[in-house]
C-alpha cells in the first residue's frame, strides 16, 4: 500500500516528493530549488537563504515536477465542464454564447418562468431546485468562456491538488463554487447563471492565501497580476456576474484560509476536513435562503 503522507509529518498528506531524495513531503516542508523541491534534510545553505526571501509559493509558468501525473481530480473536473458543454450544443446550444435547453433546465437561477406554448413553468433554487448550485457551475456562456475558465482552473488546480490533497481540494472547489452561487443569489437572483467562474476565483483566493501565509508575494509570480486583471474585467464588462466572480473568491479565501491553518495545527485528519467542509455546506443553505428573496435581493 502506498504511504502518500508526509515524511516529516505522519499526519499529513504530501503532494510532492523531494527532487534529491524522493521523499514525499507536505506543504511546509517543501523548500523550492532551482527545479521540484527539497526536503528540510536534502535543502542547501544556499536554498535556504533563498526561501527566507521568496517563501515556498505555488510558481506559474515555471516548470512543476510530475503534474500530469497528480491531477486526475482536475482533469476530471475539465472533463465534466467539457461534456456539459458539448451536452449543451447537442440540445440547442451556440458555440458562442452556449445557451439550449440543458442551461435552461441546469442553469444556476433564484427564480424563474419558462414560458411554453400551452403553460408557464416555474424553475429555479426557490422553487426547490437546489441542483441548480452545482450544475450551473459546469455550464457555460460560449467556447471562450470555457477555454478560459477551464485554462484557469488546469492552471492553479493541478497545484492546488497537489498541495492539498483530493478530499481538501475537492472541497475548496465545490465551496467556493457554492459561496458564488451565493454571491449570485444575493446580487442578482433572477438571472440566470452559468460558469466555473467562481469556484475559479476560489482558487485564485486560496493561492494567494497560501502564498501570503509563507511570505511569498503574490505578485512575484503572476497570480496578484491575474487576480487584479479578472477583478477589473468583471467590473468593467457588461453581462459578468459579479456576484459569482465576488462570492466565490470571498469563499475560497475562508476555506483556503483554514484548511492550511488546520493543517499547520496538525489537527487530526477528520476534524481538519470537517470544519471547511462544514462551511462548504454552510453557503449552500445559505444560498437556498437567499434564493427565497428573489424578489428583493439582499444586496441588490
Amino acid at each position: 500500500m502506498t504511504n502518500n503522507n508526509c515524511y516529516w509529518h505522519s499526519d499529513r498528506y504530501a503532494g510532492v516528493t523531494c527532487q534529491r531524495c524522493e521523499r514525499r513531503v507536505c506543504a511546509e516542508c517543501m523548500h523550492t530549488a532551482s527545479v521540484g523541491f527539497h526536503c528540510p534534510a536534502c535543502i542547501t545553505p544556499q536554498n535556504i537563504h533563498s526561501r527566507r526571501q521568496r517563501g515556498s509559493s505555488l510558481r506559474f509558468g515555471g516548470r512543476i515536477e510530475k503534474v500530469s501525473e497528480q491531477s486526475l481530480t482536475t482533469r476530471s473536473l475539465i472533463a465534466v465542464n467539457l461534456l456539459a458543454f458539448f451536452a449543451a450544443l447537442f440540445k440547442g446550444g451556440s458555440l458562442g454564447s452556449g445557451g439550449g435547453d440543458i442551461t435552461i433546465d441546469f442553469g444556476l437561477v433564484g427564480y424563474g418562468r419558462v414560458l411554453s406554448a400551452f403553460s408557464i413553468d416555474y424553475v429555479g433554487i426557490a422553487e426547490g431546485e437546489w441542483w441548480r448550485m452545482f450544475t450551473g457551475g459546469f455550464l457555460h456562456a460560449g467556447v471562450i468562456h470555457l477555454a478560459f475558465n477551464m485554462f484557469l482552473l488546469w492552471m492553479l488546480g493541478s497545484q492546488l491538488e497537489r498541495l492539498l490533497g483530493t478530499t481538501s481540494y475537492l472541497i475548496l472547489y465545490f465551496g467556493s463554487l457554492l459561496s458564488g452561487a451565493l454571491g449570485v443569489m444575493l446580487l442578482d437572483p433572477l438571472a440566470l447563471t452559468v460558469g466555473a467562474s467562481g469556484a475559479v476565483f476560489g482558487l485564485m483566493g486560496a493561492t494567494v492565501i497560501y502564498q501570503f501565509r509563507r511570505g511569498a508575494s503574490p505578485w512575484s509570480n503572476g497570480i496578484g497580476s491575474l487576480l487584479v486583471i479578472n477583478l477589473i474585467f468583471t467590473f468593467a464588462r457588461p453581462n459578468i456576474s459579479v456576484g459569482g466572480h465576488l462570492g466565490g473568491l470571498l469563499g475560497g479565501l475562508l476555506i483556503g484560509w483554514l484548511i492550511d491553518e488546520l493543517n499547520k495545527k496538525r489537527i487530526s485528519g477528520y476534524i481538519r476536513l470537517l470544519l471547511p467542509l462544514i462551511v462548504a455546506v454552510a453557503f449552500g443553505f445559505s444560498c437556498i435562503w437567499a434564493s427565497e428573496y428573489w424578489y428583493d435581493p439582499i444586496l441588490g
